[in-house]
């Protein structure tokens, strides 16, 4: 299943991808930034801090680009295969990325962290394109 993780996340413009997104039912996310590829299974933000405001967009809502607060430094705590603790730390994309995936595992999505308006328009955006 981790393998399936790190095949999808594989792709050119995917930061990362959470289990739930392609049917796995098992608390993980991978990750590809900068060309460091990676996964963390059972996952928790330990530790945020400081703010950035820029573009994030969804494998789960495509095509939906919307401006998003986030921290910008963030730490995730998991463990490997081996059940080895792991920590995957980052600033910029890589902290928003953190927080995106260990999202999803909880039961959200980007566009929950929108502003009202912004965040009326996307929905409005995603019927229209049923």
């Amino acid at each position: 299943m981790v393998q399936d993780l790190l095949d999808t996340v594989d792709d050119p413009g995917r930061a990362g991808l959470s289990a739930n997104q392609i049917g796995i039912n098992l608390r993980a996310f991978s990750y590809n930034i900068d060309g460091k590829l990676g996964y963390v299974l059972n996952p928790v933000v330990e530790e945020t801090r400081g703010e950035q405001y820029g573009d994030e967009g969804c494998l789960s809502v495509p095509k939906l680009w919307y401006k998003t607060r986030r921290a910008d430094y963030a730490r995730v705590r998991g463990i490997n295969l081996d059940g080895k603790t792991i920590v995957v730390e980052g600033t910029g994309i890589m902290g928003r990325m953190l927080q995106h995936e260990t999202d999803h595992l909880d039961g959200h999505i980007y566009l929950d962290r929108l502003e009202k308006e912004e965040r009326r328009e996307a929905m409005r955006r995603m019927r229209e394109a049923q």
